[in-house]
């Protein structure tokens, strides 16, 4: 790279270096000076650095020139130029020596090679002779005497550093330096000399004396950068197959540019375009090179002298001895190792932007893709007439600066393209870009500045390298920040001075010596850039061109630079680009695929191919292949049975009648969904549902009921049908119940659209019907959702005609779609680019990326199969892989090449086409016996054939494999399928594969035969069946060829072996189309066969079998079918076979054994992708191998010389090394089987045993197909950039988009799906024919369409799987939306509830009689199920009839064990906030209509006496809730919620006001009740804590609530029902007097409150039929009934205000004909109560309670004498909640800063103990104690239920295992008779004065029962004691003494 200032240069002014350059490049003696931009701009790829250990070889040209002997010598044309205009460096300096000092050393002596080769010299001991390259002498060595120590060894290794030699010339010694030793010797270099580079070969003396050229030394530089290590022959002959360009330029000499089959070729034609003109920025794909792999550099570099181009800019200064060179290079300079071409030459992107250079505009594309500049001027230049006759190519011009003339005459012959103008107008608007991202304004680029840098940058382009827009984009904005950084730093520091200074200031370049620069610049470089300067237009440089053309005087000439500098102060320039090569590439480029479609259709319909087919005839040393065909035809008509026919026929034969032989391998797989198709599904889900939960209002999950769906698809037939397979196989529509079973494929068809002319009448239906039914959520997917994104606009400029023009635009983006609140979009893509660009619809956040599998080394999803995509193949071809999967065959692009020229008129697709048909037509010649064929066909086709033809022999039922012939164009298609099916019919091949032509328009057409056997195969029945999908093509041996320009989503059987992409367009080159062509070998690999697991697990071979090629002499022995030892050495990696395969350790060990590793061969690297995965077909060429290695289950090795000597495996089955070449026919080559793991050496003499196993089919599941691409793709493809991301990603992500900026960032090999996703739509924009285009007209960032989801995951891997299942989990969601879990459990203690005699008269009756309901004894069994763990509570008359109750539950699991059933939400449910629908938006308050509601805070105090202090609440009160309430007038104060009369009858409103009690459930809470309610008025107050006030405030803005006293925050449940009562007491007493001044008596004012808990969700009642008035005998039944109905029918019951509470039952399924025999019982209620507020003045709740609180209250109403009444027909279902109430309280400790979860043991503790304080209420500690460790205190009760423990006026749960008594210390108070009772302890809580030791004395206790008093603190527990006169009968000790553990205090005693 010339010296390497890099560290300095970037630190100057871009012109300063320039001047600096060109001063010291005329000082310089060298006639070559170094490209400026290469030094500075061009990225470094920094792949190899690493194994250069950081120091780079510069100057790569010259390490390189010579080596191959195939330079022409060719001296750099002098100087032809104007003198230098003024400004410009002074040339009284420049001194040019004598030629004739080069080859001679300063003392005059002759030191070149031919001139000193037969004199003896003098050589000391310890020297060797070296020969020395030199630059300017390419054709000749120098020889030098050199110490050998100073020399590396033949490892690379150590040399010492320094130097020391003598001149062989003049006979000087001790040179010490070879800076000083070169200048000696003359090497005339213009970079700092190294003798890495210049020190080339060793020199020996042959046979007769002469000194000659020996091997290549071996520096260790130049071995890392990729040649194989070569002993004993010259690099001379490495790769000799790939320079040449097939075989007629074998033994040229001169490289032809872009014939180099190991080359990347250019693009070879153009993807679609933008249909506006305007769109011209950097267009098209970006294609790369992809030379990183060290063997394409290899490659390219033979290539390079061939034209002594400029590498870097030497600056060698004249102020003193050069500097130390840096190691490497900084990121932004360019790096060395830019596989030998200079640094923007890289093969780094050569084609970058071909395609971007190339993308055509149609706007501007004349009739003949003649494209007509945009300015013109001047007189018009006339085309010579035949141009193109004399060039071989139509020369491309690029308009470039200024004013374009017109052309006339033959246009045909030109192409004329504004990419060049348009990178020119990028890169000005690079320094724009920069001012946004907050850098100061700076200067652009000057014009002439960019001329310059593009011709630099043209100067240093290969010969078979194309000009990209990317490139020179990039060289553009690193040039500027070059330029603007170094502005930006010269005020805070000096820079050194790493030149002498520049002649006079260093200004920008003028337009005057523009001209005069370039040329210097294109000196050099053997007149591959020629420069034109005209003096009045650019009319007389083009003519001048056109001249020269015709004349043939640019025969060399690859590019012709035209400048017109006369036009001060602009310039006009353009560039023609004239090389065949690079001309045909890029005009091929430049055309739409309307326009290349035209052209191929052109080429066939008027014969122009007719001259191919003759060159092809010429060719065949027998004549024509037709006449050989025909010979052979009738030769071979009377015997079609031969060994080659009869196999597979008769198998299939045989199976029909006998079916005896069966192959295991065969069977379709089973439709199951895989764990990452339901983690996709699931992820789509949560995006669904988060669009629902957005506050956006976008999408009403809760409003539907069902989900339908309608998939579009592209107009393909076989992606149609295989999409009906799935669908119907999937059974997704028996799931969401759109059909009924029994589906039928044409019901089916109603789900799935095909994008064709007859889709619009189908959608419009689909609308209609999301019209129709609202409460239907739509699911449009939009599959394969990449294609046609032509917007809906282009078709309305277009003729009506094209129907399908922007198709899916019109249909999925239209006005109803994106309108319609039931309809959602998925779409779903492998290659969603396109959809993700700075206008999408589609929002970041509603994309769903397919997870990865691994995650930090973790299988996320373990699957048995194992994905093999685009990353996998790559990753194949990596050294380590022994089985690469991709390849390419570098005969076949030679032969495309070399034929490219010949027919210049021709379309590269058509010569690609037409020499592939020709290649496969003469490999089935050669497999069916005309063995002089296979000269005429490559390795790889041969290979292919081989086992198509053979793999039906080796299973028994005649399986094969498939291949995949993938040809875009549809005309060619059709070509292809009629010559193979002539040449398969000549060859009498007819039964043995078919050929299948697949085009996406028509559906498959399969021969008889054929459709025969996959029918038995398959065991189907139907008469008329015919495979419809490439997947029921499975195992049939076949070529199919593949249609259409593009891939359509069609999915391809596992029996797929090969897919030939050889035929792929190579201007294809955006990411998207290229992804799409490698997705369809995308593959699933079994990996339950622990054998051989794909592909990674095969580099267990040894090495030998890496080495065999098919060079030896066992070849032609073993088999027929091989090509010969000349014709496989002539060609590169991917033809040392592929072919090989299983049959190579079979058949072929003593091949293994024999073949040796060439040195001049190709290298390991290619080796590695030449062995190739066992196809199916050889798989059994020894059927005994395979199974013995699947017995042996281990991979064999293979011993090189040996092999007998490989393993045995224990299979007994054991043969003589003799046998090995036994079993091969003679039709199945040797070249199929070099060496593969795929089955062991030693052949085994049985073939009968496990026959299944040599079925193609069994390879196949387990491994992927192999992959043929062009040369150019496959570059592409395995290159990777600087950061190890495989250049292919780096290109134009589609065709339809384009980037934003050549101002961006590259892409990064870490970036996530996410990431990159955010990258594109950062840096692309869709261009105007996207159907995005236009949708961010109004501005507005916000355009993302609310209910559009895109999915993508790689292509084949299973997302139609994964959407089918997203639609059956969204069905089972909406229906779980409309279902719930409540609590379904049997009442408890039934059982204990004895008969009672008394009876209702009635069992019909609808209210309660008051008069026979007060003689109802009161059940004290508590039986709601939720208590099944509290204490039983005796009554009088149950004695001692129950010992023991079930083992309790643990507490932990009272929830989840609790029992529930999913239930259908009815219309009269209680919602939560997830719910919206139109009729409840008021209610809820979220109507957009309306504001949200305003509500303002009002406080409500009373005083409380046993409180001792006045209570103050606060009512939060919407505006709309006002109504309820009475203000004062003058202040508005809250006076009292009015309440209505008893006298009211009104079915209009519910006459109780709701309250609920709620904390932690401000989500799930079921507050809306306007569906339970029926719509009807109610007053319903939500009780909340203070704290959570703002929280509910939020989700429920128009309810009324009732805000707790901040002491009640850490409160229960008790507190809240405490206050609920003392409130409505104090109302109801505020309304009686505000009434009574109305006229209102007191006892007319309704008393009744509902109290209901959060979770109650829907009401039931029961209708009873009875047989008559007495019977026994009646049915019931029950249903479903709002909230309103039970609350009228409550409300009108005669004497209700004689009732203190209501209830009703809990809801369970299995509630028997006993509990609705009684209509009414009198019990505990739970849950949903209506409370007496007046009768219940004096009971009140504990306001300490947190659990059983309503037992307690229930228990105090009923010995306070008041009626209970549960209405038994009623009952309330209850949803269970896994959030807030009850399971809110955690008890933690105080201390701990994590809270641990605390045992209830600790809840108490001994007063004054160091114990951990806990963080909880201390009446909480005390009733989880109690719950859980009573049996501590009261040892004497547990299970002894015949003696329970007195509870005094509270009721505690004390476990399930204590039975427990209550009784009120209240006068008058109904308690049970306790006489009969011995308690066993007494539990006096909290007792207050009514409760005196006379009192206590009336209970009789056991000996050694235990008394508990609980007391607020130990002063009142004290006194207690005291006043109860306690130590009478019980004894205390100080050690019983407790107190919770935060604080409060409690004393056991023991009874005496």
């Amino acid at each position: 790279m010339g010296n390497s200032y890099a560290g300095q240069l970037r630190t100057r002014r871009f012109e300063e270096v320039l001047h600096n350059s060109i001063e010291a490049s005329l000082r310089s003696n060298s006639l070559a000076p170094r490209p400026i931009f290469s030094q500075l701009y061009l990225e470094a790829e920094q792949q190899l650095s690493a194994l250069e250990g950081g120091s780079r070889v510069d100057n790569e040209e010259e390490e390189e020139e010579g080596e191959g002997g195939l330079e022409p010598s060719c001296p750099p044309n002098p100087y032809q130029m104007h003198p230098p205009p003024e400004g410009c460096c002074t040339t009284d300096e420049l001194i040019l020596k004598s030629p004739t000092s080069r080859g001679f050393c300063q003392a005059g002596k002759d030191l070149r090679l031919v001139s000193v080769s037969s004199e003896p010299i003098d050589v000391p001991t310890g020297f060797l002779l070296v020969g020395a390259k030199s630059p300017s002498l390419p054709d000749h060595l120098l020889v030098c005497a050199v110490d050998k120590r100073f020399l590396p060894d033949d490892n690379g290794h150590n040399a010492l550093l320094g130097f020391s030699g003598n001149c062989v010339g003049c006979g000087k010694k001790g040179f010490c330096y070879f800076t000083e030793f070169s200048s000696h010797i003359n090497l005339k270099l213009t970079t700092q000399p190294k003798k890495q580079k210049h020190l080339k070969y060793y020199l020996v003396r042959n046979a007769q004396g002469a000194l000659t050229k020996g091997p290549l030394i071996c520096w260790r530089g130049s071995e890392s950068r990729g040649r194989p290590s070569t002993t004993g022959t010259g690099s001379g002959s490495l790769f000799p197959p790939l320079d040449s360009s097939g075989p007629q330029a074998a033994s040229s000499s001169e490289p032809t540019p872009g014939t180099s089959p190991g080359v990347p070729m250019g693009v070879q034609h153009a993807g679609p375009v933008s249909d506006h003109p305007s769109q011209t920025a950097a267009t098209g794909p970006a294609v790369f090179n992809g030379k990183d792999s060290p063997k394409t550099q290899q490659l390219v570099k033979n290539k390079l002298p061939a034209m002594p181009r400029p590498s870097a800019l030497g600056v060698v200064s004249n102020s003193g001895p050069p500097k130390k060179r840096h190691k490497g290079w900084s990121p932004e300079s360019p790096s060395a190792t830019d596989g030998g071409y200079s640094q923007g030459g890289g093969n780094r992107a050569k084609y970058e932007s071909t395609g971007t250079s190339c993308m055509p505009q149609v706007g501007l594309a004349g009739p003949a893709s003649v494209t007509f500049p945009v300015v013109a001027s001047g007189e018009p230049v006339s085309v010579p007439d035949n141009l193109m006759k004399i060039c071989k190519a139509k020369p491309v011009i690029f308009k470039g600066h200024g004013n374009f003339p017109y052309l006339c005459g033959n246009l045909n012959d030109v192409v004329v393209s504004p990419l060049l103008y348009t990178c020119y107008q990028n890169s000005q608007s690079v320094s724009r870009a920069y001012e946004q991202h907050g850098a100061c304004a700076a200067q652009p680029i000057s014009q002439e500045m960019q001329l310059l840098l593009t011709v630099y940058y043209l100067v240093q382009l290969a010969a078979d390298q194309v000009p990209l827009m990317e490139d020179l984009e990039q060289i553009f904005l690193r040039s500027w920040r070059e330029s603007h950084l170094t502005e930006t730093r010269q005020p805070q520091q000096a820079p050194p001075q790493p030149f002498p200074p520049a002649p006079g200031a260093v200004a920008q370049v003028t337009s005057a010596q523009l001209p005069w620069l370039a040329g210097l610049a294109a000196s050099s470089c053997n007149d591959s850039v020629h420069i034109i300067e005209c003096t009045h237009s650019l009319a007389e440089g083009l003519s001048e061109m056109f001249r020269l053309l015709v004349e043939g005087k640019l025969a060399k000439t690859n590019y012709v630079v035209i400048i017109c500098a006369c036009r001060s102060p602009a310039i006009d320039s353009c560039i023609a680009v004239t090389g065949k090569y690079q001309a045909r590439i890029l005009s091929e480029s430049l055309l739409t695929p309307a326009e290349y479609q035209k052209e191929v259709n052109y080429a066939l319909l008027t014969g122009k191919v007719d001259s191919l087919g003759a060159f092809f005839s010429s060719l065949c040393p027998e004549g024509d292949i037709d006449v050989l065909l025909d010979k052979f035809h009738q030769e071979n008509q009377g015997h079609i049975s031969s060994s080659l026919t009869a196999s597979s026929v008769t198998k299939s034969a045989s199976l029909d009648v006998g079916g005896a032989p069966t192959c295991t391998s065969y069977g379709l797989e089973p439709h199951h969904v895989r764990p990452f198709q339901l983690a996709v599904a699931q992820k789509l889900l949560s995006h669904v549902c988060s669009i629902a939960d957005s506050s956006t209002q976008n999408l009403d999950l809760g409003s539907f009921e069902k989900v339908d769906f309608l998939i579009c698809i592209p107009p393909s037939e076989v992606t149609y049908q295989q999409t009906l397979f799935h669908v119907w196989h999937s059974g997704v529509l028996l799931e969401l119940g759109l059909e009924k079973e029994h589906v039928t494929k044409q019901r089916v068809e109603q789900y799935v659209l095909k994008l064709d002319a007859e889709a619009q009448t189908k959608f419009k239906s689909f609308l209609q019907n999301s019209f129709q039914n609202p409460h239907t959520l739509f699911v449009l997917i939009h599959d394969h959702a990449h294609w046609d994104l032509v917007s809906g606009a282009v078709h309305n400029l277009c003729s009506q005609s094209d129907l399908s023009v922007g198709l899916v635009d019109r249909l999925l983006n239209c006005r109803e779609v994106k309108e319609a609140p039931n309809i959602v979009t998925l779409h779903v893509t492998s290659f969603p680019y396109a959809l993700q660009t700075q206008h999408t619809l589609i929002s970041p956040y509603n994309e769903i990326h397919w997870p990865a599998s691994y995650s930090s080394g973790v299988d996320l999803y373990p699957e048995n199969k194992k994905y093999f995509g685009l990353s996998e193949f790559i990753e194949s071809t990596l050294s380590g892989h022994s089985l690469p999967l991709l390849r390419y065959d570098s005969s076949f692009e030679a032969m495309v090449t070399a034929l490219g020229k010949r027919f210049p008129r021709l379309h590269s697709a058509v010569i690609r086409t037409f020499v592939l048909v020709q290649h496969y037509a003469a490999a089935m010649m050669a497999v069916s016996g005309l063995s002089q064929m296979k000269s005429y066909t490559s390795v790889e086709t041969l290979e292919i054939t081989q086992n198509l033809i053979n793999s039906p022999k080796q299973c028994p039922c005649g399986h094969g494999l498939m291949v995949l012939l993938r040809v875009p164009c549809s005309p060619l298609a059709a070509v292809a399928y009629e010559r193979l099916a002539h040449v398969r019919a000549r060859l009498a091949l007819d039964r043995h594969f078919e050929i299948i032509l697949g085009d996406p328009s028509s559906s498959i057409t399969v021969g008889k035969h054929f459709v025969k056997q996959l029918k038995m195969w398959q065991k189907i029945e139907e008469a008329e069946w015919r495979p419809q999908t490439y997947l029921e093509l499975e195992g049939l041996p076949c070529i199919l060829i593949f249609s259409g320009m593009d891939p359509h989503g069609e999915s391809l059987p596992r029996s797929l072996r090969y897919c030939d992409l050889r035929l792929i367009n190579s201007s294809c080159l955006v990411r998207t189309a290229l992804e799409q062509e490698l997705g369809l070998a995308a593959y699933f690999v079994s990996t339950e066969a622990p054998l051989e697991k794909g592909v990674p697990n095969e580099a267990l071979e040894s090495d030998a079998e890496k080495l065999s090629s098919t060079d030896n002499e066992d070849e032609e022995l073993a088999t027929e079918g091989s090509t010969s030892e000349k014709r496989s050495r002539s060609h590169d990696s991917a033809c040392s076979p592929p072919s090989s395969k299983a049959s190579s350790k079979s058949a072929g060990s003593a091949l293994c054994g024999e073949s040796s590793a060439q040195p001049g061969g190709p290298s390991q690297r290619e080796q590695a992708r030449s062995p190739q995965p066992c196809s199916p077909s050889d798989e059994s060429r020894v059927p005994g191998d395979k199974q013995r290695l699947r017995a042996s289950q281990r991979p064999p090795v293979i011993s090189r010389h040996s092999p007998g000597l490989a393993p045995q495996p224990d299979y007994g089955l054991k043969t003589s090394q003799r046998s090995v070449q036994v079993p091969v026919t003679s039709s199945s080559s040797q070249l199929s089987s070099s060496g593969s793991s795929s089955s062991s050496t030693v052949p085994s003499a049985s073939t009968v045993i496990l026959q299944a196993s040599h079925c193609s089919m069994t390879r196949a599941c387990q491994q992927p197909p192999i992959v043929f691409l062009p040369k150019l793709v496959y570059d592409m493809v395995t290159s990777t950039d600087s950061s190890g991301l495989p250049k292919a990603a780096s290109l134009l992500p589609s065709h339809s988009v384009m980037w934003a900026s050549s101002f961006r960032p590259l892409l990064s090999k870490t970036m996530t799906s996410t990431e990159q996703s955010l990258y594109y739509r950062q840096w692309t924009v869709p261009r105007p024919s996207h159907m995005d285009y236009g949708d961010r007209a109004e501005g507005r960032g916000d355009s993302f369409h609310p209910r559009r989801l895109l999915l993508s995951g790689p292509p084949q891997i299973g997302k139609t799987g994964a959407y089918l299942q997203f639609l059956s989990i969204l069905s089972r969601m909406l229906i779980r939306l409309t279902e719930v879990d409540v609590y379904d459990e049997e009442e408890i203690n039934i059982d204990l509830e004895e008969e009672s005699d008394w009876q209702y008269l009635h069992h019909g009756d609808p209210w309660p009689d008051l008069e026979l309901f007060r003689k109802l004894p009161f059940d004290y069994l508590i039986h709601d199920p939720k208590y099944e763990d509290a204490s039983l509570i005796c009554s009088h008359h149950q004695g001692v009839k129950r010992q023991d109750r079930a083992n309790p539950r643990k507490p932990e699991e009272l929830y989840v064990r609790r029992q529930t059933s999913r239930m259908r939400l009815s219309k009269y449910a209680a919602y939560n906030t997830y719910h919206h629908c139109e009729q409840c938006h008021q209610y809820m308050g979220f109507h957009p209509r309306y504001q949200l509601y305003e509500s303002t805070l009002h406080a409500f105090a009373f005083s409380y006496s046993m409180l001792g202090e006045e209570i103050q609440l606060h009512f939060i009160i919407p505006k709309s809730k006002e109504h309820h309430f009475v203000f004062s007038q003058p202040g508005g104060q809250l006076e009292s919620m009015r309440l209505p009369l008893v006298t009211d009858k009104s079915h209009e409103y519910i006459k109780s006001p709701t309250f609920t009690p709620t904390t932690g459930r401000h989500e799930h809470g079921l507050f809306n009740l306007y569906h339970a309610m029926d719509g009807a008025s109610h007053l319903h107050v939500l009780v909340v804590k203070e704290y959570e006030m703002a929280i509910y405030k939020k989700y429920w803005p128009n309810h009324i609530m009732l805000v707790l006293p901040s002491i009640f925050n850490s409160a229960g449940v008790g507190a809240a029902h405490f206050l609920i009562k003392e409130l409505s007491s104090h109302n109801l007493e505020l309304e009686r007097s505000r009434q009574e001044e109305l006229g209102i008596k007191p006892q007319d004012i309704w008393p009744f409150i509902v109290i209901s808990d959060d979770s109650c969700v829907m009401w039931n009642v029961v209708d009873v039929d009875c047989g008559g008035d007495r019977s026994r005998e009646f049915s019931w039944s029950e249903r479903n009934v709002s909230l309103k109905y039970i609350m009228q029918h409550i409300e009108a019951s005669p004497n209700i205000t004689h009732y203190a509470l209501i209830g009703m039952r809990k809801w369970s399924s299995k509630t028997g004909s006993r509990e609705v025999r009684k209509p009414f019982s009198r019990c505990h209620v739970h849950d949903f109560i209506i409370l007496n507020v007046d009768l219940t003045q004096n009971v009140q709740y504990n306001q300490n309670r947190f659990l059983c609180d309503d037992v307690d209250f229930n228990l105090r109403v009923h010995s306070a004498g008041l009626l209970l009444c549960r209405f038994n027909r009623f009952s309330v279902m209850k949803k269970q909640m896994a959030v807030g109430g009850h399971r809110s309280l955690h008890i933690t400790s105080k201390v701990s800063d994590h809270p641990v979860a605390v045992v209830p043991a600790q809840y108490i503790c001994a007063p004054d103990s160091k114990h951990p304080f806990l963080a909880a209420p201390a009446q909480l500690l005390l009733e989880k104690f109690l719950q859980q460790h009573s049996h501590r205190f009261f040892p004497l009760s547990l299970r002894n239920h015949g003696h329970p423990v007195l509870l005094v006026d509270c009721y505690l749960n004390l476990g399930s295992q204590i039975s427990v008594c209550y009784v009120s210390s209240r006068p008058h108070s109904l308690n049970i008779s306790c006489s009969d009772f011995m308690f066993s302890g007494l539990l006096l809580y909290l007792c207050d004065s009514f409760v005196g030791a006379s009192f206590l004395k009336k209970f009789h206790f056991l000996k050694g029962a235990t008394l508990c008093v609980i007391c607020q603190d130990r002063n009142s527990l004290r006194q207690t004691v005291v006043r109860l006169e306690l130590e009478d009968e019980w004894q205390f000790r100080l050690r019983d003494e407790f107190q919770t553990a935060n604080a409060k205090e409690d004393l056991t005693g023991r009874h005496i």
